[in-house]
């Protein structure tokens, strides 16, 4: 899909792009924007990660979990 979207859009659209959005921001509120995007997207990676350890439990629980094997070894003893 990255590769569909690079053949739309050529080097001097993106230019015009740049510029339109340096005209509208200004070249001070534009380091802003892109840290309060970065600073979105780590929320949001943060907040996946979270939900999917809540859904699928990590495997420290499987580890602490004994095997058959174990249980006769440890009782043979």
């Amino acid at each position: 899909m990255e590769t569909l979207f690079l053949a739309l859009v050529s080097h001097v659209e993106i230019l015009i792009v740049a510029g339109i959005v340096l005209f509208l921001f200004g070249a001070s509120k534009i380091p802003k924007l892109m840290r309060s995007m970065g600073s979105g997207l780590g929320e949001f990676k943060k907040g996946l990660k979270e939900s999917n350890e809540e859904t699928m439990p990590g495997e420290d629980s499987d580890s602490e979990k004994k095997s058959p094997d174990s249980e006769k070894k440890s009782s043979d003893s």
